[in-house]
């Protein structure tokens, strides 16, 4: 009865081997195989035209430059001109001829309140002092026997507090001679600077769409090289994923290599204008900004951005050959 018994498999694996089909794992090592095959096949295409693989690259990383640097440099104007934006301290000119003690007696009434954060007072003397050092009319104003500068009342308003209202209260302070607040100016720079950032996106995605058709016209033209191979690995049975990734794989590459010259590109490009954005911020007493601390994942984000704009441009070519050019069944 035990002779008559049917033999039964111990295990899946064990089932498997005895009908010849691949476990799990030797399946997960041929695709491993597969595709590292394609990844070290597609670079070595690559490598065997170097010409027309470095004007690729070229195109590529130019138009991925241009936009990468237009955001940076306005990340940097945003650095430089951002004590400008947000400073929000009102000046108080007062009237001539009262002395330093009535302004000090106005600055205390003035700090008391709930909507003012700090107030300082600029003598007369000090304005002088400052005016000869920062104008070319120090030698007009030597002449001078009287000083012609007020006293200066500089307010700094309260965190929650709206500077238009409080300046308003300020002119009409008994003493007050008028009030200087660049709101008007503060908004028109925030307004160039959001229309040069909306400007940087709409040329970044124009670039790179450019960057797109370049890769895809690019791999286009190396599958119409090989159109008759991959026509009889088709009639041997390759599936459409298989014809696929050595293009996919072309395209990262082109990606990648253009993501890095165009980093390489920036970082001349920074080295060649830091000294003259340096004595630019110099000439107005300030220093240029530091480089963003997000630098290296802006980098890193390049890097993918390129190496993925390679990939989906011979995804559109691979899959556009494919589809025209499946045999018949």
């Amino acid at each position: 009865m035990s002779a008559n018994r049917r033999l039964r498999p111990r295990s899946a694996a064990a089932a498997e081997r005895r009908s010849g089909r691949p476990g799990p794992g030797e399946r997960l090592a041929a695709l491993a195989s597969l595709h590292g095959y394609s990844l070290v096949s597609s670079l070595g295409r690559l490598a065997a035209r170097p010409w027309a693989t470095l004007l690729t690259v070229g195109v590529m990383a130019v138009a991925l430059a241009l936009p990468a640097g237009l955001l940076l440099a306005l990340s940097q104007l945003e650095g430089l001109a951002g004590d400008l934006r947000e400073a929000r301290a009102l000046s108080l000119f007062l009237e001539a001829g009262q002395d330093q003690a009535a302004a000090e007696a106005l600055a205390g009434r003035l700090a008391a309140r709930d909507d003012v954060a700090a107030v300082s007072v600029r003598t007369p003397e000090q304005g002088l002092a400052e005016f000869r050092e920062q104008t070319a009319f120090a030698g007009a104003l030597a002449v001078l026997d009287y000083n012609p500068l007020p006293a200066v009342l500089v307010v700094d308003p309260a965190a929650d507090a709206d500077p238009a209202a409080l300046a308003a209260v300020l002119e009409a302070l008994p003493g007050a001679a008028f009030v200087q607040h660049d709101a008007v100016w503060r908004e028109r720079l925030a307004a160039w600077l959001a229309l040069g950032s909306r400007l940087a996106w709409v040329v970044a995605v124009l670039l790179g769409l450019g960057a797109l058709l370049v890769v895809g016209n690019t791999v286009r033209l190396d599958i119409q090289g090989r159109a008759e191979e991959i026509a009889i690995v088709q009639l041997l049975g390759a599936t459409d994923g298989f014809v696929r990734r050595p293009f996919l794989y072309l395209g990262a590459w082109y990606g990648l290599f253009a993501g890095v010259l165009a980093l390489a590109l920036l970082v001349a490009a920074v080295l060649a204008l830091r000294g003259p954005v340096a004595a630019l911020a110099g000439s107005y007493g300030d220093v240029a900004p530091p480089l963003p601390a997000s630098l290296a994942a802006g980098a890193a984000a390049l890097l993918a951005l390129a190496t993925l704009l390679g990939w989906l441009g011979a995804w559109l070519a691979a899959g556009h050959h494919l589809r025209q050019a499946r045999p018949a069944s």
